[in-house]
């Protein structure tokens, strides 16, 4: 086995440094032979210098990836789709490339086509926070995240052990899956409440901002998620989406119908199997990963 199959022996380079690319480093700081981050905006360049989030920055990706030994690409959906083009480009040495787009479907067939000395699998951590940049990093944003990855038919052994390595690096926990699989569950757990929530805050009228309390607070906080990558979402699993935000509709419909008529009975009912379904989905969750950590 080569050294280069622990990545505690791997020379890393993330491209992209914002909420989640930052977030990342900050938590394999000691833990790579050598950490490295690619980002366009210099400010930010100089912000992970002067904080110490990485070993060494730059706006320049040629400056950096071709010493990598793993490559992470941390952006937006569509950016990243851009860097994969630019990748070949920019290195020409072997490398493990593992993204953390939201959406798995076009980024997997866009790896499809890296030239074979890339070595590919796509990643999704389910973790974040509704204000993205690197000010908003933080080292323990991963820990106990669920980390879905997806390999390719052409997915090495030894990548698929270094991304394992590299959730249980950051404190999360793997999760392997297909791509439609991955896209089509995520429409319906982030997508579709990313719409509710924005939905949620464009519709409470500003005069009732007096009495805002947690309830609208929490229901509505991914409404502040950054456009730049939801509008990359949207466009990238579209289809997914409008199937989960279609059965939302409908039952809406239900509920509105039901409350119309003054079926108070039946509307009941309807609430008391949501009320049971957020046990099962949130709380049998929480249970079943405190059982797991010990």
């Amino acid at each position: 086995m080569s050294n280069l199959d622990n990545l505690s022996n791997c020379r890393v380079a993330i491209v992209g440094l914002g909420l989640m690319g930052g977030s990342l480093a900050l938590a394999l700081r000691g833990k790579t032979a050598g950490l490295s981050g690619v980002e366009i905006d210099p400010q930010i360049v100089a912000l992970a210098e002067e904080w110490g989030v990485v070993d060494r920055a730059s706006t320049q990706a040629t400056e950096l990836l071709p010493q990598a030994d793993v490559i992470i690409l941390s952006a937006p959906v569509g950016a990243i789709l851009s860097i994969i083009e630019q990748l070949p480009n920019w290195c020409a040495q072997a490398a493990v490339v593992i993204d953390l787009g939201s959406t798995k479907g076009r980024i997997i067939q866009a790896m499809q086509t890296l030239p074979e000395r890339f070595d590919p699998i796509g990643g999704h951590p389910m973790c974040g926070k509704e204000r993205g940049s690197l000010r908003h990093a933080d080292a323990g944003l991963y820990q106990g995240a669920t980390f879905a990855l997806v390999a390719l038919e052409r997915s090495s052994d030894r990548a698929r052990r270094l991304a394992e390595q590299l959730v249980e690096a950051v404190g999360a926990r793997t999760l392997w899956m297909q791509a439609a699989d991955h896209d089509r569950w995520v429409a319906a757990t982030s997508h579709l409440p990313y719409l509710i929530a924005n939905s949620l805050a464009y519709c409470t009228p500003a005069e009732a901002q007096a009495l805002v309390g947690p309830g609208l607070r929490s229901s509505s906080r991914v409404a502040a998620s950054p456009l730049s990558i939801f509008r990359d979402i949207l466009k990238t699993n579209r289809e997914n989406i409008l199937v989960a935000l279609e059965k939302y509709c409908q039952h809406l419909d239900v509920v509105q119908g039901l409350l119309a008529a003054d079926d108070w009975e039946a509307l009941e009912s309807l609430l008391q199997t949501g009320a049971m379904r957020y046990d099962q989905i949130i709380y049998d969750r929480i249970i079943a990963d405190r059982t797991a950590a010990k």
